[in-house]
């Protein structure tokens, strides 16, 4: 049988069409399985890279649950807790294996830096490894010891720490040189001790520091102000200071700053939402959108006052920017101590 001209046309055509489709389709599947139009489409895991209970689990729990309680994410949201290294061992793993997975984000804050920039226990991957999408927080370091501790105020531990470093036990939910480290050290250093003599003791998340102070296994923590609340209103600890330029109000209104006490230094601890490298712009547009109104948000401003959060946002790319000069700060800050690579 001879087909004509037309009917030749007719199939190339419905070929051309069927191979099109075909393509889109694949082309869907791009991005962690998601359509950019439709993302997200299935569920979101946001990872706290610590144990529970410290300032990146409560960051991780408050963020997923006023996203579900707003309807602002459809999709079910969990988080996981995964500590090691005060985030490096998480880190590691997470641009190894999720880097082009766009329902796996995680939370974060200056460690990320500091664990880059710093000497010993260091991370090869630092924010540029990931996306920031954005920063929705902002806290302060503070010095706390237990409510039944000898020492009253700052000076009187700083002034045990200058008469033998190795009689004060300090500790922190980081590792050596992160930031609780750092935290902890700044003002004895500040007022002339050297850091390398302070005894410093890391524990996996600012849950496990606390209960190291209570249980006696450490004479002061440093560790973000944001975690100590429920423990100052139960009596069970002292907060020595805080590391903010000015005082902070409701149950801190009686925590002296650094500066008040004579102590040049300050400590702002940011914290923020992260995603894999390879997040498309429509992907990464979705949580600028989505976080921004998040934090319009009456109810997130009420998570924020119940945890003793100011609220702080950039989006994805004031955040990158943001976090270019705080490397800065970060490496100079390392610098003084000695824990530069």
């Amino acid at each position: 049988m001879v087909l004509k001209s037309n009917n030749w046309k007719t199939i190339i055509v419905a070929a051309f069409v069927a191979v099109s489709l075909t393509a889109c389709s694949g082309t869907a599947s791009n991005g962690g399985g998601s359509d950019a139009a439709n993302y997200p489409e299935k569920p979101i895991v946001i990872t706290a890279p610590s144990g529970a209970g410290g300032g990146w689990d409560k960051t991780a729990r408050s963020l997923t649950k006023v996203l579900g309680e707003t309807k602002l994410v459809d999709q079910t949201m969990t988080v996981e807790n995964k500590p090691g290294g005060g985030g490096t061992v998480f880190l590691a793993e997470y641009v190894a294996k999720d880097k082009d997975d766009p329902y796996k984000l995680f939370v974060s804050s200056p460690p990320i830096l500091i664990n880059y920039l710093k000497k010993e226990g260091n991370s090869p991957y630092g924010y540029k490894d990931v996306t920031p999408l954005a920063q929705i927080t902002k806290d302060f370091g503070a010095i706390a010891v237990a409510a039944d501790s000898k020492y009253d105020d700052l000076q009187a531990l700083i002034d045990s720490i200058k008469a033998d470093p190795s009689k004060v036990t300090l500790a922190g939910g980081s590792a050596p040189g992160s930031m609780d480290h750092l935290i902890s050290v700044l003002p004895a250093f500040k007022s002339g001790v050297d850091p390398k003599t302070i005894k410093y003791l890391s524990y996996d998340g600012g849950g496990e520091a606390i209960t190291a102070l209570l249980g006696n296994n450490a004479d002061a923590i440093g560790t973000d102000i944001s975690s100590l609340g429920s423990y100052l209103k139960s009596g069970k600890i002292k907060i020595l200071a805080v590391t903010s330029n000015e005082r902070l109000g409701g149950d801190f209104k009686d925590v002296p700053t650094l500066k008040e006490l004579g102590i040049d230094a300050e400590f702002t601890i940011w914290r923020g939402v992260l995603g894999p490298k390879g997040m498309t712009e429509e992907q990464i547009a979705y949580w600028d959108k989505t976080l921004k109104t998040l934090s319009e948000d009456e109810t997130w401003k009420k998570e924020l006052t119940a945890n003793d959060w100011a609220s702080e946002y950039k989006n994805s790319t004031d955040f990158a920017a943001f976090l270019a000069d705080q490397e800065i700060v970060v490496q100079e800050l390392l610098t003084a101590l000695g824990m530069q690579k």
